[in-house]
């Protein structure tokens, strides 16, 4: 069964707030004579949707995961991380960061579903505790809720050569759609190719660019994950191959 985020409370009071706003601003500065205190109000609205919008301090760790994200120490309660639905997939839910990253990995793990090996409930998971270690590692990047692993019982840790070549030209191609803001651990020294993480810190802008990509995707036919893709179209192997040779020397 799939875990629903509770955050019916504070998405209420966030649409509420920013309604009230979009209301009242114009007719407080429609004068002059409240300019002054239409300011203040504004100015108070602002920070109250800031502090609504912020996970709750309990959820957080202080710590980064390799990626530059912070670490949160629950899923589904508080936090940025919640159950997220993958259309498409048999998966009942993944536990990711809301948003961009959201919008991102979706997109991969639906790829990876239709074009490398369907998947089953079960096969993917996402976000998980941080386990305290000193030196974080790319797994880390699991427990800021930007990663997911797929299938790792069938990809071991430390393991090359599980997929079949075409397998590979589909993932280096999805990782090159996603202009390189996704990381394959197939590209580590220490392999995992189960393994998917962001790999921007927070303030990338690539990370917005390419999110608003894909759910623009969504509106038209054919595009986005489950519209047909030509792997082996000579400007999309071109494409794949630097984001390799990028991230194979990183």
């Amino acid at each position: 069964m799939t875990t629903k985020p509770r955050l019916t409370r504070r998405f209420f009071l966030i649409r509420t707030a920013a309604a009230g706003a979009a209301v009242s601003l114009p007719a407080l500065t429609s004068s002059p004579a409240h300019a002054s205190s239409s300011d203040t109000a504004a100015a108070r609205l602002a920070a109250k949707i800031r502090r609504l919008r912020k996970p709750d301090s309990r959820a957080l760790t202080g710590e980064r995961s390799l990626n530059g994200w912070e670490m949160e120490k629950v899923a589904d309660d508080r936090g940025s991380v919640y159950t997220r639905p993958v259309v498409g997939t048999p998966l009942a839910g993944v536990q990711m960061r809301m948003g961009d990253v959201e919008t991102i990995l979706v997109h991969l793990v639906r790829r990876f579903h239709y074009e490398v090996e369907e998947l089953r409930a079960g096969d993917v998971t996402g976000w998980r505790a941080p386990t305290g270690e000193r030196k974080p590692t790319a797994e880390s990047n699991l427990a800021s809720g930007t990663a997911v692993l797929i299938r790792p019982d069938h990809y071991p840790v430390g393991a090359r050569g599980n997929f079949f070549a075409l397998q590979q030209i589909v993932i280096r191609d999805i990782l090159a759609e996603l202009d390189g803001v996704v990381r394959w651990g197939g590209d580590d020294r220490r392999p995992n190719e189960a393994l998917f993480s962001i790999d921007v810190p927070p303030d990338d802008s690539r990370l917005a660019l390419i999110a608003s990509r894909l759910r623009g995707w969504q509106d038209v036919a054919g595009r986005g994950a489950g519209g047909h893709v030509d792997v082996m179209a000579h400007g999309r192997r071109s494409a794949a191959k630097i984001v390799e040779k990028r991230q194979r020397s990183a």
